[in-house]
């Protein structure tokens, strides 16, 4: 190993951010922002806005092969082709080639990876919910788990912040499970939603149907152009219609002056002096040369990815820890969890044949959770919501998981029938056994050690797709629509993309990794602020909660850093 020893100080700073996605550019945007002199990593390349999307503006018939990826590639992407919607050849440049980066699986676990600065913020669904007490209680009153050692109230103003900031448009609800927000103006709902929303909330008592609360922008916002309507986000959005790292808040941080970011820098593990028992920085391996450098630090924020950074923490291994930093309890990659989905109803609507819409609006709509509130069933605990959109074409293309790829082209002068879908997105129970380990004796092509998986959906998740099918099933036959199906492809966890819970929070640091402010337990000047601090998964999509969950860790930790306590 050629270790580069130069001067320490030249290599030291404030703070240092591992990862650059949609949890690290919030912490690298608030550290710097008060201050602090901030070191912010990535293991792949550098990706600037709108100079780095090379497929933003292509049309149909200007890419190959009809935008599919030819059978030789095909091979290169096992894995990430599991989703069946990212990897085209608009966009197979995000996605890591799994055969460069391999992975081992006791059972099924589908790893989706993107690794470049901005991460899976330039590619993610836009989806943005606020957890409600109903999912932070969620764990206590079912005896599940561990307790979250927070709830809404702590977490309200920090949602408050990053919506103001990223920008998230939708409707105003009043639901209780679904707390409403700072939005936009929402996007339409179009003709045939609209009738399906009447007739839901006619139908059944509890139940609505709203536009999807999405960070895309409807109005011009903080130097951001409006959204276009292209449906092109996962390509890279030149005016910065959709909240990314690139177009929002890594050019925040640089404008501090106070950030330097350095690409091609896999972190291997976090240093720790045990007279201080504090974390000092951290060990980088570059991803072209092979050189090891460390660079050093008052606090290290961990925003890798849910897996990646809990990667960094089994890797950081001493005789002070060892079963890696942070992991004391023995929950250190465990708890792994994912939402669950493809399962509901479709159907078609005989009527609306004048009627058509304009543009391709990039979001659908939203069914809130009503199962085991309003609506209690005798077969599984927690709860799902549903996705989903009408048109004229092909009606997945509503759905952000699913959409990107769909056929693009309109044929205006045969739009076809009016079809629409409901699919389910339902909560994954935090199962101890469920987990992610390093495996030592597999390397990737860095020589590190790679990832075990075993993690399978179980009997709750399994009856809950049930009532996933069923209940839209009877919204759709309920609002008219004829030749209504039922479908589930339950896949394997990681499909989502939402992989959660591998350094859960929670109230004790015999059954927790982190703190109520996201510290890891035994070295407080290391917090892990991306999904795998979630202590349960609920069923909204989780990015936002990443968020707020990130600004509120970084005022805490230069608070704390003021008062000399880190």
């Amino acid at each position: 190993m050629n270790i580069n020893n130069k001067a320490k100080a030249q290599n030291t700073y404030d703070a240092i951010v591992v990862g650059t996605g949609i949890s690290g550019g919030w912490a690298a945007k608030e550290l710097t922002e008060k201050g602090l002199k901030t070191l912010v990593l990535d293991r792949g390349r550098n990706v600037e806005h709108i100079k780095d999307y090379p497929t933003m503006n292509l049309n149909p018939w200007e890419l190959p092969h009809d935008d599919q990826v030819p059978a030789e590639e095909r091979k290169h992407y096992e894995k990430q082709l599991r989703t069946g919607y990212t990897i085209r050849e608009s966009t197979k440049h995000w996605w890591i080639k799994d055969d460069e980066h391999p992975y081992t699986e006791t059972k099924r676990f589908d790893w989706i990876r993107g690794y470049h600065v901005g991460g899976r913020s330039i590619m993610w669904g836009r989806q943005s919910y606020r957890l409600s007490d109903l999912d932070f209680e969620a764990n206590l009153k079912d005896g599940v788990a561990v307790d979250w050692p927070i709830r809404y109230k702590d977490l309200s103003p920090w949602y408050d912040k990053v919506e103001s900031y990223i920008g998230v448009s939708g409707q105003k609800e009043g639901l209780p499970q679904l707390p409403d927000g700072n939005f936009l103006p929402p996007m339409e709902l179009n003709c045939l939603e609209e009738h399906v929303r009447d007739s839901i909330s006619k139908n059944f008592e509890g139940r609505l149907l709203t536009i999807g609360r999405s960070a895309n922008i409807t109005q011009n916002h903080n130097g951001r152009a409006h959204c276009h309507y292209r449906n092109l986000c996962m390509r890279g959005c030149p005016f910065g219609g959709y909240f990314s790292s690139q177009s929002s808040t890594l050019p925040a941080a640089m404008a501090t002056g106070n950030m330097t970011l350095r690409p091609y820098s896999i972190v291997t593990e976090v240093l720790y002096d045990p007279e201080t028992k504090k974390a000092t920085g951290v060990r980088v391996q570059d991803a072209e040369t092979g050189e090891v450098q460390e660079y050093f630090a008052k606090i290290v924020f961990l925003n890798a990815s849910a897996i990646a950074s809990t990667w960094i923490l089994l890797n950081s291994k001493s005789e002070y820890h060892p079963d890696g930093m942070g992991n004391q309890s023995g929950e250190l990659g465990r708890n792994l969890m994912d939402h669950h989905f493809k399962a509901g109803a479709e159907g078609e609507y005989e009527g609306f044949e004048d009627k058509y819409y304009h543009g391709r609006r990039p979001n659908g709509i939203y069914v809130p959770r009503f199962r085991n509130i309003t609506e209690k069933h005798p077969d599984f605990i927690r709860g799902y919501g549903y996705q989903g959109g009408a048109s004229r074409q092909e009606w997945r293309s509503a759905i952000a998981e699913l959409g990107i790829g769909e056929e693009l082209k309109e044929d205006i002068q045969t739009p076809g029938t009016w079809r629409m879908g409901l699919m389910g997105f339902g909560e994954m129970l935090p199962y101890h056994e469920n987990k992610m380990e390093l495996n030592p004796d597999k390397l990737d092509k860095h020589g590190l050690p790679t990832i075990t998986f075993d993690c399978e959906f179980k009997e709750n998740e399994k009856e809950m797709r049930k009532d996933m099918q069923s209940a839209a099933a009877e919204m759709l036959e309920r609002a008219g629509l004829k030749n209504v199906r039922t479908y589930d492809d339950i896949g394997g966890p990681g499909l989502g993309i939402h992989e959660m819970g591998t350094a859960r929070m929670g109230r004790d640091p015999k059954t927790s990794v982190l703190n109520k402010w996201n510290q890891l337990h035994e070295v407080k000047n290391v917090f892990v602020t991306d999904g795998a601090a979630m202590t349960s998964s609920a069923c909204q999509n989780p990015s936002l909660t990443y968020m707020a969950l990130t600004a509120r860790a970084a005022d805490f930790a230069v608070n704390e850093l003021k008062k000399g306590n880190l």
